[in-house]
């Protein structure tokens, strides 16, 4: 069965960096797109950024631009999301998503 299971997440001081991993298994990973999504308390969930299969193709929310950066590899069936500039207002759960598959998530705090 389809398994997407994200790392990475942790507590950063604003304007600190991470990386998070979504290692995944059960499908033909290169035939997808891959989306990173996140929840923060009380909102609705939101799509941060989008892969293509090959990875040539990638999209970000407005909000995120110039900050993070979506990444496969297909050999290890891994998606990524390095991001930079952390905010307060990043402090959500990311999850990462193939089709309507989804991982547990991983909890990512902005906190001095």
């Amino acid at each position: 069965q389809v398994q997407l299971v994200e790392s990475g997440g942790g507590l950063v001081q604003p304007g600190g960096s991470l990386r998070l991993s979504c290692a995944t298994s059960g499908f033909i990973f290169s035939n997808y797109a891959m989306r990173w999504y996140r929840q923060a308390p009380g909102k609705e969930r939101e799509l941060v950024a989008a892969i293509s299969s090959t990875g040539a193709s990638t999209t970000y929310a407005d909000s995120v631009k110039g900050r993070f950066a979506i990444s496969r590899d297909n050999a290890k069936k891994t998606v990524y999301l390095q991001m930079y500039s952390l905010k307060p207002e990043d402090t959500a759960v990311y999850y990462c998503n193939m089709v309507d598959s989804w991982g547990r998530g991983t909890q990512v705090t902005v906190s001095s």
